[in-house]
This record gives C-alpha cells, sequence and structure tokens, in this order.
C-alpha cells in the first residue's frame, strides 16, 4: 500500500477524490469545490492519495496541529470498501501520526455508523467526546453533532475542540 501526498488541486486524483468525496459525505460535512482545493494552500493540510496494487483506493485529509493530527476525511472508495484495506490504513496513520483525533458520527445512527464506530474502536481509537459539535462548513450548511474519536486522551480537551474550530473550519 502507497500514500502519496497530493501537492497540487492540478493532481489527475482531485477529480476522483472529490467526486467520492462528494458521493459520501453530506452536504452539511463536507467543503464544496472551491474551498477544498484551497485545501492546497494551507501550510499544515496534507491531502493523501491511497493506493494499493497500483489502484488509487481512497484518501486521507489531515490537518497538522499544535500537538495532534486531525484527520477530517478518510476514505476508501466505494468498490474497494470491504476487503479488510481500512487497518492498512490506520496503521500507516499511527506510524506517521502519534496523536490522532477524528470525528464520526454517533454510533445510535445507524448501521453504517455503528460499523464505523466499530472499526475505528477494534483499530486503537477511543471514544473522547460524545458532545461534540462539527461547526457549520459555511453559509447555508448546518453544525452537526458528532463524537470525537483519538489514539490517546487528550489533557484538555476544550483546547484541542478550540483549535479544530478555530483552524480547520475558519
Amino acid at each position: 500500500m502507497e500514500f502519496l501526498p497530493i501537492t497540487s488541486a492540478d493532481d489527475y486524483r482531485v477529480q476522483e477524490i472529490y467526486s467520492s468525496y462528494s458521493k459520501t459525505f453530506p452536504e452539511d460535512e463536507r467543503r464544496d469545490l472551491k474551498e477544498f482545493t484551497a485545501l492546497f494552500s494551507k501550510e499544515n493540510v496534507k491531502i493523501i492519495s491511497v493506493s494499493h496494487e497500483s489502484k488509487n483506493i481512497g484518501y486521507l485529509i489531515i490537518w497538522e496541529l499544535s500537538n495532534f493530527t486531525f484527520v477530517e476525511h478518510f476514505e476508501v472508495f466505494a468498490e474497494f470498501r470491504s476487503q479488510k484495506l481500512g487497518p492498512y490504513i490506520t496503521n500507516y496513520l499511527f506510524e506517521n501520526y502519534p496523536r490522532i483525533i477524528l470525528e464520526i458520527e454517533p454510533e445510535h445512527l445507524g448501521d453504517d455508523a455503528k460499523r464505523r464506530y466499530s472499526f475505528y474502536q477494534k483499530n486503537g481509537f477511543n471514544l473522547i467526546d460524545e458532545m461534540y459539535v462539527q461547526p457549520s462548513y459555511g453559509e447555508g450548511k448546518n453544525s452537526i453533532k458528532l463524537w470525537l474519536l483519538a489514539n490517546y486522551f487528550p489533557e484538555n480537551l476544550s483546547e484541542v475542540k478550540d483549535e479544530i474550530y478555530d483552524i480547520v473550519y475558519h
């Protein structure tokens, strides 16, 4: 499995990533195309294409923040799901980023949410906040009640959330 940073919005993989991103994540949980492509100009953001057997199978959007890494989006493309590839991606994250935080839908919202939560638990993440609210991605989009997970226990959760709000969502 290869993890290849994408450094330009002109990269051929960006169109495939944005297309899947737009279909997978509800409108309130994602950026529009202009905001998405603007991520490439931010120093602390990495968009990483994940390939396996010479095929692009997914991507990561990560933010390197003060003392942790925030995984904004993690997706295995639909045609490659249920092939046990996700643990390889979480292993990559753990090997390269010792303190990781990410958001997920609460498990009571349905079978997919329950499956996702179970996946993250099996792969080293713990629930750290059930009261988290993802800020709106912009005009016309709603904030969303989500859960925060991490592979460590932050000393000051309110500072972590403030940094995510101030940097990722502004």
